[in-house]
């Protein structure tokens, strides 16, 4: 027997992962006192085989859940739990650029793996290592891409107007994949970051007057790279702009950000909770987990 488990933030793309799998939901009840502390309650009894379901955006409290729920789940009888983290936490740091930093990939990872003993994720912001094991010590895991469910969106687009657009040159194999299952056009940007939030995107040579762009990348997060490739779209004579990502991080201000620049929509798999959510992930999600052996 497995049960399903998740929390009151991300209940409903869980609950609809929970019915592809044809198991039944329920929440892990969190009570939050006026310190910051929370209060961790399962439901009790637990079977053997849980699965745990939480997207790890402004994920600080949210791993301190992880680890309650986990441990109290051995606690209560539970002998494989499989972490379902459709966006997953702290990848960006991969390496020490400084001395003293922390790497907190390879820290987060290796804590992770002494809780679960299985995970999936989608399109983990990976960049100077091939495979999700590498950084997350376990016997199984698996990186599932968003750019099937992405594609059945995009397959509606005409391929006469519609050109499919990397803001850097780490979207390229992202993109041209993307592009290839919807038969669409593609280009890629080059990218230099001055700072957190001041870059520069240029497309030389780009035939883009009069198409309909659409930005295509796995994360947005200050939304400024994006924002500095809308500009130069426009400028280049780019009839309309939209955008899609697997992972929407973006604060209003980051929104609004965006639309200034000319992107007049935006949108992104339900993998983080946000108002430009509309890509549901749960049926490929389901197939992830069937091939770690869940259930």
């Amino acid at each position: 027997m497995i049960q399903f488990l998740g929390f009151p933030d991300y209940s409903a793309p869980a609950r609809r992962l929970a019915e592809a799998l044809g198991l039944p939901y329920h929440d892990i009840e969190v009570h939050r006192f006026p310190d910051g502390e929370h209060r961790l309650r399962l439901p009790l009894p637990l079977a053997s085989r849980l699965i745990i379901c939480r997207s790890l955006n402004n994920p600080n409290a949210k791993l301190i859940d992880l680890m309650l729920a986990a441990e109290t789940a051995r606690e209560h009888g539970a002998e494989e739990i499989a972490l379902v983290a459709p966006y997953l936490c702290y990848m960006r740091q991969d390496k020490a650029f400084r001395a003293g930093e922390a790497v907190s990939q390879r820290i987060i990872g290796q804590w992770l793996a002494s809780l679960f003993d299985a995970l999936l994720t989608v399109d983990p912001h990976l960049h100077r290592i091939q495979r999700l094991e590498q950084t997350i010590p376990m016997k199984k895991t698996l990186a599932i891409s968003a750019s099937e469910a992405i594609a059945s969106m995009l397959r509606e687009q005409d391929p006469n107007a519609c050109l499919l657009v990397g803001p850097d040159e780490e979207s390229e194999p992202w993109v041209a994949a993307l592009a290839a299952r919807c038969q669409l056009d593609y280009l890629v940007g080059r990218k230099l970051r001055l700072a957190d939030r001041d870059v520069i995107v240029d497309f030389p040579e780009a035939p883009i007057t009069g198409r309909h762009c659409i930005l295509v990348d796995d994360i947005i997060s200050s939304g400024e790279t994006l924002a500095q490739a809308a500009e130069t779209l426009r400028g280049l004579g780019a009839r309309s702009i939209e955008c899609v990502v697997t992972h929407c991080l973006a604060d209003r201000a980051g929104i609004r950000r965006l639309h200034r620049a000319g992107i007049q929509a935006i949108h992104s798999t339900d993998s983080v909770p946000h108002d430009t959510a509309c890509i549901q992930l749960a049926p490929w999600l389901a197939v992830g987990l069937r091939q770690l052996g869940w259930p």
